[in-house]
């Protein structure tokens, strides 16, 4: 599909997420913490045999909002690396031949490609290192990640505009990339009630090797919750 008949297809359909959506994004953290149990009832019958895998976080975050996902993938013994960049301040031209540097040495070390698992704007980023780099990457796993359009379909795309930000033209160097396949499996995990994100932004209907897993709950929750958690070990072995 060329990239102006997508456009002309799938554009009217996306836009940044309903203000009423917030909501959902704010009450999170009293969500998660009236349940702090539901992380006992996670799958164990999966592990990941020493596959290393990087995390990488999303836009204003560290390596630290990555802790759950880092802590039970680690007990189905999975090795886990965080991305070496700190907090992701949303350079992504800037920062991804860092990663991808990082990778190169631990590849090497190891002698085995990694596995990454990035979050909002991680996953974007994962993404973007596995389509250069498809030599240091076994497979990505996203997590309610933008892969069109950049800030246009968030609820950020108000801001970055009055910044002065070209929206339209991110967009058009994000279709771009497409020109170049992804080699690699990606297995992208999504809700439709994201609340900082367009979910319809978060499908590729661009790559081949691509399945979409859809959860329920909103953007601020997805590193933490029990329904992403129980399906990582079998997106990263293979699924």
């Amino acid at each position: 599909m060329q990239h102006d008949e997508f456009l002309r297809r799938y554009g009217s359909a996306m836009g940044a997420p309903r203000r009423r959506q917030l909501l959902g994004e704010l009450l999170t953290p009293a969500r998660l913490a009236l349940d702090p149990a539901q992380y006992r009832r996670l799958p164990r019958d999966i592990e990941g045999k020493g596959q290393p895998v990087m995390l990488i976080p999303g836009l204003g975050a560290g390596p630290g909002s990555m802790a759950m996902i880092r802590r039970y993938l680690r007990k189905r013994q999975f090795r886990t690396w965080d991305w070496a960049q700190g907090r992701n301040g949303g350079d992504v031209q800037s920062v991804l031949p860092h990663v991808a540097e990082r990778l190169e040495t631990l590849v090497k070390e190891l002698d085995r490609p990694f596995a990454l698992v990035g979050w909002s704007l991680g996953g974007f980023i994962a993404r973007e290192v596995a389509r250069d780099r498809p030599d240091l990457v076994s497979r990505v796993v996203t997590i309610g990640s933008p892969v069109l359009g950049g800030a246009k379909y968030t609820s950020l795309a108000g801001p970055y505009k009055r910044r002065g930000a070209q929206l339209d033209d991110i967009e058009a160097t994000i279709l771009n990339r497409y020109d170049v396949p992804l080699k690699r499996p990606v297995r992208a995990i999504y809700s439709e009630d994201d609340g900082i994100v367009s979910w319809q932004a978060t499908i590729d209907r661009f790559s081949t090797d691509v399945k979409h897993i859809r959860v329920p709950g909103p953007h601020v929750g997805l590193g933490f919750s029990k329904r992403v958690l129980r399906h990582l070990p079998a997106l990263l072995v293979g699924d």
